[in-house]
Order: C-alpha cells, then structure tokens, then sequence
C-alpha cells in the first residue's frame, strides 16, 4: 500500500472501531483499498557477486592455505580440512571416519573435552568438528584479533587428539541411539540403501554414519591409525575468510601448522569410488509398523568437477524447492505430500542426484509413477524460458545469501577445495549459472537422467503398497528391515 492509503486505513480503523462496526467488517474493507497484484513481479537481474578471488598459498611441508577475505567485518572463520572422510572407512568399518572426526574435539594431549569447549568459548566462538565424503574439517569463527589463539585451538584438535576410550564409548553410544531413531524413519532408510543400490560395493556406497554393527567393531586403535595415516598436511587445506590480508594468514598457517610434518611414504589412494550400481531396478524395504512410506529415484550423475552449473540448474528445476516440478506436481496439485523434492550429491569421483518422497502408504507407487513422469518430461520437452529464469534466479539468490557470512564464504570455498575445484570458481558461479540453456537442461537430462539408469527404493510398509508395487515392478525384491544389511555391496541383506 501506498502512504495516503495506509494513512486513510488507519483513519477508517478509528472511525469503525468507535462506531462499533466489526471487526471482520473492518479487515474487508482494508482489503479491498489495497492493490491487487494477480501475477508475481518478474525477478530482477543478478547482482554482481562481491568477492573477492580467493588467494592460495602453500608452506613448504605441503599445506595449502586458502584466503577468501572480506574486508571491513572484524571476523574470521578459519577451517582446517583434511581430504580423506567416509570413503576411507575399512571395511566392515563403517563409521570410522565420522566418529574419528566427532572425537577431535572431545579431547587432546593439552586438553580434555570440557576444558577445549571452554578455551574455545573464552575466544567467542566454538569449535566443531565433522567428516563428510573426501574431507575432515575442524572449524572456528571468532573475531579477528583473536584469530591466532583460535588457530592454535584448530591445531591442538587436528594433530593432538587423544581419543580417550571414554569419550570413544560415549560417542559411541549417541551414534547408536541416532541408529535407531534413523532406522524407524522410512524416509531415512530407503535414501541410505538407495546410496547403497546406486554405488554397490564401492567406497562411496556404505553409510557415512555407519550400522548398529559396524559401530560396534570399531575400536581406538581403529581411530589411531586413521588418523596416522589420513591427517597429514599434504593432505590438508586450511581455508581462511574474513578480514585478514595474505602475509598474516600465511604467518599464522605456518606459526600453528609449520611443524606438522608429512610422512615419507606416499599416501594411498581409495580405489573403487565410481558408481557399481546394483541391477535390480526397484527395491522394496518392508517396515510393517511404519505410518508412512517414502519413495526414493536415484540416478548417477557426473563427480562434482564436471558439469557443475548445468547439473545444478537441472536439480533445481526438477526438485530443488518449494516451486519445483516435484513439489508441484505431488504436494500442491495432489496433496500427496508434505514434502517432495531432488538433491543433487556430487562427490569428488562420483556423483548421484536423488529424488525423494514421503507419503502414505497407499500412495507409494503413485507417487513412484509420477517421479517418472518429471523425469521423463526433462528429458523429452525444453524447459519454457519463464520457469528457467526463476529457478535460476531461486539457486543464484540463494547463492549469493550464503556466502554474506564468513562461515558461509569459507564454506563455499572449501566445498570448491573438496571436490577438486579451483577456488577462483567462487567469483565464477553465477555468471555459469546465468549462461545454462534449456538445450543445456534437456542434455543434461538425456545423458543422466534416462530411464535405463534408475534405481528406485520404496520403504514402508508393503501390505498396503505391494500390489500396486508389483504392477509397476513385478520382480522387485521386498527386504524385510532386519534383514537389512547395508555395508553388503552386493544385494542389502545378510
């Protein structure tokens, strides 16, 4: 509304209330003195993203240091990763990473874990560990006077840990309870052996977060010797951003890290990572007592250096949001949903985009059938130009949010280093995203999206989706959920 609009309800308010007309009177008549608008403004152009390109420097025991600043806001986030995380874990040892990398902040040769928390609180911050797939991070943001204590705190936790059998066992007892949280949500399920389906027995193929028996197995020495052989600077990158200059980042890298010393022997490569799908094209996970079913379509797709632009748009398009094909198609249209969409998981060797859904039992294959049918549309008709620029306009805007703070511009870079990237993409980003074509969408699709490489897991449970299952997969298996086993490569049971 307008001033004198605003100015003259407000007027009328007053006026109603004291001669007693109702309320509901009142809010009709606001109504009705405010503009209409029937169709959304259309998007406005990008703004030009203002980062500067990340400088990259190297100490001479083959640490890389990665500088994004950001001039005139007085903190730094500072992340040390190391590039080996899940894909590393043993075998029949899945989890090792994960809980090796929970533990370097649970206690170190200097400190223990309450006494660690307390240094890194007296600074502001916080330090936090994780593991993902191909990286290990610790990481702290605090304000940047206070930058070289904290680096020393993200030293102490990355070399120093002491993994005490304590909190090894506590650790150890919190992944089991997420265990059995995780294990009764079909949603949940059927993305972890959908992963599994996807990759077979490679190394990106187990769960990150480990089973209820392979948590079980691990041991000290495990998490010893992963971190012998893993944590290495030559194998490491420490990103900085925030308001700091070269020289002092370099000084500080080399203060806290120069006398971490890289091992003689090379270290060994994690072979194996590329996607070995299963055969079977439908799975069925049979959850008897759960409420809901949910349906997952996993495709491989390219690794994250490859085709990242257009794979991101295509993800967005088909599931990526509220406004997205899937969402559209399953939740607002049919109600058959509180949530339908895609994700696309590029790893550094490998890549998957799945599509998901979570919804009543009896509609599991419907809502199967559907997925299809957005899949089968990306790869038959062009994407209209009107739909294209707002979902660009959807990943570039929220792009652009995520990196205003220095924990997310220090994300954004490590993602980059993490994947085989060269930082200077960052500045690149959303001129490639503005550049992708629907010609670039549709063979995008064609090449990985093609019905002959989906794979699709439905958990839930089966006496109330399994014949209309049958209709569309008449041979696919149905496991049942304790028979589920998913650090088996070669079929998900025991």
């Amino acid at each position: 509304m307008s001033a004198s609009v605003i100015s003259r309800s407000v007027a009328f308010v007053r006026v109603a209330c004291r001669g007693g007309v109702a309320l509901a009177g009142v809010l009709a008549a606001l109504v009705a003195q405010a503009q209409p608008y029937p169709t959304p403004p259309a998007p406005a152009a990008p703004r030009p993203l203002a980062v500067q390109p990340p400088v990259e420097q190297k100490l001479p025991n083959g640490l890389r240091i990665v500088l994004a600043e950001r001039r005139g806001v007085r903190l730094v986030t500072a992340q040390l990763l190391v590039l080996s995380g899940s894909e590393a874990d043993p075998d029949k040892l899945s989890g090792l990473a994960t809980l090796t990398a929970t533990l370097l902040t649970k206690g170190t040769r200097k400190h223990n874990a309450t006494a660690l928390a307390t240094a890194a609180e007296a600074l502001g911050g916080s330090l936090d560990s994780g593991a993902g797939w191909n990286q290990t991070g610790v990481s702290i943001t605090v304000a940047e006077p206070l930058l070289d204590p904290a680096l020393a705190l993200v030293a102490e936790a990355a070399m120093q840990p002491s993994f005490a059998q304590a909190e090894l066992d506590r650790a150890r007892i919190q992944a089991l309870d997420e265990l059995k949280v995780a294990y009764a949500q079909p949603g949940t399920v059927a993305s972890r052996a959908a992963n599994r389906v996807l990759y077979g027995a490679a190394a990106y193929g187990h769960p990150a977060s480990g089973t209820p028996e392979s948590l079980q197995r691990i041991t000290r020495d495990d998490l010893v010797t992963l971190h012998r052989t893993r944590f290495r600077p030559d194998n490491a990158v420490l990103v900085l951003a925030g308001d700091i200059d070269a020289a002092g980042a370099r000084r500080l890298a080399a203060k806290h890290f120069g006398s971490w010393k890289a091992p003689a022997q090379r270290l060994a490569a994690v072979s194996t990572v590329v996607p070995d799908s299963l055969t079977t094209p439908v799975t069925v996970i049979d959850m008897p007592s759960s409420g809901q079913a949910a349906a997952v379509l996993v495709v491989p797709a390219p690794p994250g250096n490859t085709e990242r632009a257009v794979g991101q748009i295509t993800n967005t398009v088909l599931g990526g949001g509220y406004s997205s094909r899937i969402n559209q198609e399953i939740r607002i249209k049919r109600g058959l949903s509180y949530g339908a969409g895609s994700r696309l998981d590029a790893r550094r060797q490998a890549g998957a985009l799945l599509a998901s859904v979570q919804t009543k039992n009896e509609s599991a294959a419907e809502v199967v059938g559907l997925l299809q049918v957005e899949f089968d549309r990306l790869i038959a008709t062009p994407v209209p130009d009107d739909e294209l620029a707002a979902r660009k306009a959807t990943l570039i805007g929220a792009f652009s949010r995520s990196v205003e703070t220095t924990a997310g511009l220090a994300g954004a870079v490590s993602s980059l280093v993490v994947i085989g990237v060269s930082p200077d993409d960052l500045g690149k980003r959303i001129d490639a995203l503005g550049a992708v074509s629907a010609a670039d969408v549709q063979r995008y699709a064609t090449t990985y999206l093609a019905a002959p490489k989906r794979r699709v897991v439905v958990a839930g449970d089966a006496a109330k989706f399994g014949a209309a299952m049958k209709s569309l997969a008449p041979a696919a298996p149905a496991i049942r959920l304790e028979a589920l086993d998913l650090e088996n490569g070669a079929g998900l049971t025991r």
